[in-house]
């Protein structure tokens, strides 16, 4: 079950919030971890008991580190740490591992490796970072262990953020597990976001998404350079809409039940240079591996050189983490030697490029997509060389325009607007014309609500028709 499901949206989501505001405030955490355990187990089954047993151990750690001191503090944080990244290792890499070993035993003229596969949990890798994250910041002292378990149990399962992020730390939350602040207000901006989000989703994202897989499937024999070029249009837009859509959904449900959390993306594709990108895109990830791996293997303490290096190394676990395969592992070298580039002196040479500069970030992170979005090396290699006019199709065989509909073109003209600034200004205008009062704040809030009814509309009638709607955070 996820955000963008019917049965999430017309039967568990109108539920959690009856459920959750009929009962008295003291039991509302309560109500939320229940509806919390019923979502996971409606997606994921018996998966439950992998995170339920997460829960109990990470609890433990915490209060067992601290409670400790010196080297019994450093022991219990290396065993935390150790069993969750044992726990993410063993369920999302051991099929990778496997078959890795596999090819090559095969390439040395030895047997092959096989195993039974490992189906992925649900969500596992957010929710190891979560208790990563928790268990770090209190041998740290940056948090205090929490000795309720409802409390800590409720902060790695809130369904708002347990399958798709963003990833929340215990100390930035910890306060608001108490009593909450109930208002009215809070759960009319959680709706217009979630509504907003749900919109970017289900019109944008999925809209383009069809054509980019339609497209990324195509044999490279019948791949054209057009075709390469919308397809990697779309897949650009398809993804920033559907993470950034997931993200907002997320953070208006928290805030429909009195939390606030911190934002998950800020208009990443305006940035001018690869560095900017990352402060701007997945905030909430690219935070913890600064934090959590970056700083801790020295970062730039040690010289240029070592900070280089750490930064490849983290930009390679970044593109791990994001799913097991070599085009991912890549993803994140790419990543990695453009920062490494930018800080070895490229961005001074950026720096006289003016308005370049945009032009040039996009096509770093435009041209890592294709590494992101392929399943294989090869299929990557075909897929740069029609980009770059090698390609093998016949366009006539395969038509830019069987491909480029008017909803389409109209769908890409609303992503690339939506990618913009401009949204936010017109936002800030309509705030400060509904402040004003009057007829014309009065009008300005009722056009405000038939936008977000119709786009709540049309989201819906495209769910109703059980159209293309994939969920891509699943092997994350």
């Amino acid at each position: 079950m996820v955000f963008a499901a019917p049965v999430f949206l017309f039967a568990f989501l109108p539920l959690m919030l009856a459920a959750y505001f009929a009962v008295p405030q003291r039991a509302r955490n309560a109500v939320l971890l229940a509806g919390s355990v019923v979502f996971y187990v409606w997606g994921e089954g018996a998966g439950i008991v992998l995170v339920a047993a997460s829960v109990l151990a990470n609890w433990g750690f915490g209060l067992a580190i601290g409670r400790s001191e010196d080297r019994a503090r450093r022991r219990w944080l290396g065993i935390a740490v150790a069993a969750n990244l044992g726990l993410l290792a063993a369920f999302k890499y051991t099929n990778f591992l496997v078959a890795n070993l596999d090819a090559l035993a095969r390439a040395l003229g030895l047997a092959g490796v096989a195993a039974t596969a490992i189906p992925l949990p649900l969500g596992i890798s957010f929710f190891t970072f979560h208790a990563i994250s928790y268990v770090v910041d209190v041998y740290k002292r940056n948090a205090q262990a929490e000795r309720r378990l409802r409390d800590f149990a409720l902060y790695i399962l809130l369904f708002p953020q347990l399958i798709a992020g963003p990833i929340i730390r215990w100390r930035d939350i910890a306060t608001q597990f108490g009593a909450r602040p109930q208002r009215l207000a809070d759960v009319a901006w959680g709706v217009r976001r979630f509504v907003l989000g749900l919109g970017k989703k289900v019109l944008i994202a999925n809209t383009l998404g069809q054509v980019a897989d339609r497209v990324f499937a195509l044999p490279g024999a019948e791949l054209t350079t057009p075709l390469a070029w919308l397809g990697l249009a779309c897949y650009t837009l398809q993804i920033y809409f559907d993470f950034s859509g997931y993200s907002d959904m997320a953070i208006g449900l928290m805030r429909m039940f009195g939390f606030r959390i911190l934002e998950n993306f800020n208009l990443p594709y305006v940035a001018q240079s690869v560095r900017e990108f990352w402060r701007r895109w997945h905030i909430s990830l690219s935070n913890w591996f600064r934090d959590y791996l970056y700083v801790p293997l020295g970062g730039n303490r040690r010289g240029a050189a070592r900070g280089w290096a750490n930064l490849v190394v983290v930009f390679l676990l970044c593109g791990l983490w994001h799913g097991a395969s070599w085009p991912f592992v890549l993803w994140g070298a790419w990543h990695g030697l453009f920062l490494v580039a930018e800080r070895a002196g490229l961005d001074r040479a950026l720096l006289r490029l003016g308005r370049l500069r945009h032009v040039y970030a996009l096509a770093a992170v435009i041209g890592g997509w294709v590494l992101f979005r392929c399943e294989t090396l090869a299929q990557a290699l075909v897929y740069y060389g029609a980009l770059a006019g090698a390609a093998a199709g016949d366009p006539d065989r395969q038509p830019l325009l069987r491909h480029l509909d008017p909803l389409v073109l109209a769908t890409l003209a609303a992503g690339v607007f939506g990618a913009t600034a401009w949204p936010r200004r017109i936002g800030a205008l309509r705030d400060a014309l509904a402040a004003r009062g009057g007829s014309v704040g009065t009008l300005v809030l009722g056009a405000d609500v038939a936008w977000l009814v119709g786009v709540g509309i049309a989201a819906a009638a495209w769910l109703a028709a059980g159209t293309y709607n994939p969920f891509i955070y699943f092997r994350f």
